[in-house]
């Protein structure tokens, strides 16, 4: 027994995960990081495990699905492979005695992800019978094409391979007599002390079910050993050079939507071009990949900072190309775009706006309608629109004739600005009945496949490719892919700019959309609208005190002016409320100096904060035209309802964790409580009735998961929230109200 353990300690196999374990353990941490996310451990409330145990392929879970998926695993185990190899094979060099070094290696290199392959299959089957409601026909054909995709990968690539292996060894012997009596000729006792003691290895598989013994090498010269090494790595590098080239090839057709592929295999994709890369990196300049690597950063860094390098993300439709005439960005020019005059020059505008909105309620004191929505991803687009859904025909489809404004964040406003624009097709005398399934189904569509897909390649590999929104060019990346899946999503409805809405929302045939967005620079928020609203840029001010606060926001329309405004992309407006740290990238636009933005939940999740402040401003006209304000608020999560924290034990996280996510864990709570002090104000001055509409998961359900994707399950889950005991007392308040 104790030979047997301690040839089992000594196989190849096992000398190969300790030397990871004891040398390299940055090829480990990729593996950490997939086995954790499949888990559920690793970003668990972002739904990060549906995008690999649920693989989409064209809005399906089938078997292309899998073999996708399948087929990229397999590029990420080879890539592992080859980097595995360029790093460790020198440590053991009776691979070179041997007639496929290679193979040998990935064989015996194959214990991680063999048990991450079943670890797999029994997480897919398990999640997509309990979340994804899928018949255990269906997962076992998933997992079918999984496997075939992942079985087609390694041959193709231990064919490579075997061919390279075939060619290194015709040209490394002189003549036919066979590897064996050229191997003899090649003895060099002289140099045996000059070998690197390699790590003891008693055997190793040559095959499948093939074991053997190494060969004792110690006697053949270096030189010889060292060549054979070479020609193998250089065959490994090639491998990922044309891994390389298919992907940028690939990215020029990304626009065809058979080619975007699932999430999952999109993700497994850029883990081998990352491991790929930094192997090659190591393997090339050894001790000097740290300093390079740090002065290739400085350099990129002033490429940037100098505009040489453009790898920014801009506006879509927005005028980049007249520097000469960026705004300046700074508190005086701020304070001056939002005088007094200027305010009340928009605010009297607005009037006209709220003049025509009268008009067309039929009454002299009509209810004043708003609505708030609040970010959340997919899960608050899809409660979002079912919300206004179950609103609109509780009330015989004239809730959106009565609502005047709606503001908030992210998913959200995904969800409002869809069913406006359904509305407003069918007042156009389009065939369109917005109440159908079909357009629920098409919210709640995933959006993150064809995003990581472009992320993979164009945002990391393929040269530039371009668009144009009017007279302007711009860079298609994963920001572009975004827009494009929501496009086709919602059935090309939402291709519009924001300048097709002037006139309706002028003349009030349309409710008012508010889309704001956060200012990384200093918090302001950016407000998006086809109004001039620079009467929403202060606090309101205390001017009988003559105290006035500084502008906490800006006006995209009159602060870019010059820059062509009213072109942008209603997708791109959205783009930009909805702007998920590191999901999407932040947005750059052409001031001076630069500024970006990025989610509109940064500053206010809810859209109450915009909405009481426009309120404020419009107290008199509200008094005197209207019967009292009923602000409409959906919500993806109760108020004040806050997140369990990870430190609610004492612990080291108190000293390292806890400052630095004190923010994350309570910035929404901290809007709630700022908001609601802002609410309680407004009431002593204007009747309102405030009617909230909250996603709360079914009994034993956990919360859908806060990303662009859903699962079948939590499709159904928030569908049905819709319908919950509280939410049907809410809208029963509201239709007792006005009637």
């Amino acid at each position: 027994m104790k030979r047997l353990l301690i040839s089992i300690y000594y196989s190849f196999p096992v000398q190969l995960l300790l030397m990871h374990l004891k040398r390299y353990q940055l090829l480990l941490i990729f593996w950490a990081i997939l086995s954790a996310t499949i888990s559920g451990v690793f970003m668990k409330n972002f739904g990060a495990a549906s995008l690999f145990l649920a693989p989409e392929y064209l809005g399906e879970v089938n078997f292309l699905s899998g073999c996708f998926t399948g087929f990229a695993l397999g590029v990420y185990i080879m890539s592992w492979n080859i980097t595995s190899f360029l790093l460790i094979s020198h440590h053991f060099k009776f691979l070179a005695s041997t007639s496929t070094p290679f193979r040998n290696f990935t064989f015996n290199n194959m214990v991680i992800p063999i048990l991450f392959i079943f670890f797999y299959i029994y997480r897919l089957v398990d999640f997509t019978t309990q979340s994804e409601l899928i018949k255990s026909g269906s997962v076992i054909t998933l997992i079918s094409g999984f496997l075939c995709g992942l079985i087609s990968l390694m041959v193709i690539a231990m064919g490579y391979m075997a061919g390279s292996e075939k060619a290194i060894r015709r040209t490394l012997k002189p003549d036919a007599a066979g590897i064996r009596p050229f191997f003899n000729s090649l003895r060099d006792r002289s140099v045996e002390s000059n070998h690197i003691k390699q790590i003891r290895v008693e055997t190793y598989f040559s095959g499948l079910l093939k074991i053997r013994q190494p060969r004792n090498v110690s006697h053949y010269n270096q030189g010889f050993l060292d060549r054979i090494f070479k020609r193998h790595h250089f065959a490994a590098v090639i491998a990922i050079i044309l891994a390389f080239l298919s992907l940028m090839i690939y990215g020029f057709f990304l626009d065809l939507r058979p080619l975007q592929l699932p999430a999952a295999a999109s993700i497994l994709v850029l883990f081998s071009i990352l491991i790929a890369a930094s192997g090659a990196f190591v393997f090339w300049l050894k001790n000097w990949s740290i300093p390079v690597l740090i002065v290739i950063v400085l350099v990129l860094n002033q490429l940037i900072s100098y505009e040489v390098l453009d790898i920014r993300n801009k506006a879509f439709g927005l005028d980049y190309n007249h520097i000469s005439a960026r705004p300046v960005y700074d508190d005086e020019h701020l304070i001056a775009l939002s005088s007094p005059e200027k305010r009340k020059a928009d605010s009297l505008q607005m009037i006209s706006v709220l003049n025509n909105w009268k008009k067309k309620q039929g009454t002299d004191k009509p209810y004043f309608y708003l609505l708030n929505v609040s970010g959340g991803g997919t899960r608050s687009a899809t409660f979002s629109y079912h919300a206004i859904r179950a609103v609109d025909s509780a009330m015989s489809g004239t809730f959106m004739k009565k609502l005047f404004l709606f503001a908030g964040a992210s998913g959200g406003m995904l969800g409002a600005t869809y069913y406006r624009e359904l509305y407003r097709q069918k007042e156009k005398g389009k065939n369109i009945n917005r109440f159908e399934r079909r357009y629920g189904e098409a919210i709640a569509g995933d959006l993150l496949n064809p995003l990581f897909s472009a992320m993979v390649t164009r945002d990391l590999i393929t040269p530039a490719q371009h668009f144009s929104v009017g007279p302007y060019r711009y860079v298609k990346d994963r920001a572009f892919a975004f827009e494009e899946q929501l496009n086709r999503n919602t059935g090309y409805v939402l291709n519009q700019q924001i300048k097709d809405y002037i006139k309706e929302e002028q003349e009030a045939s349309l409710p008012l959309g508010l889309f704001h967005s956060t200012i990384t620079k200093d918090s302001r928020k950016l407000m998006i609208c086809t109004q001039p609203i620079r009467f929403l840029m202060h606090p309101i001010p205390d001017s009988s005190k003559g105290v006035f606060a500084e502008p906490d926001a800006v006006d995209f329309g009159t602060f870019f002016a010059a820059q062509n405004p009213y072109n942008l992309r209603l997708l791109t407006a959205l783009r930009m409320n909805a702007t998920f740290p590191y999901v999407l990238p932040n947005v750059w636009l052409p001031s001076n100096p630069v500024i970006d933005v990025m989610d509109a939940g940064m500053r206010d999740n809810f859209g109450l904060e915009i909405t009481l402040r426009f309120l404020s401003v419009f107290e008199n006209w509200i008094k005197e035209n209207t019967s009292g304000i009923i602000i409409i608020q959906i919500r993806d999560s109760k108020r004040g309802e806050s997140k369990k924290s990870v430190m609610e034990k004492p612990g080291l996280s108190d000293v390292f964790y806890k400052p630095f996510s004190l923010l994350q864990y309570n910035f929404l709570m901290v809007q709630d409580y700022y908001q609601e002090s802002m609410f309680s104000y407004l009431q002593k001055s204007i009747p309102v009735q405030r009617f909230s509409f909250v996603y709360e998961p079914a009994p034993n359900r956990v919360n859908a998961a806060l990303n662009f994707h859903l699962t079948a399950q939590e499709k159904k889950d928030v569908i049905e929230a819709v319908d919950n005991d509280n939410n049907l007392n809410v809208l029963k308040k509201l239709l007792a109200v006005d009637r």
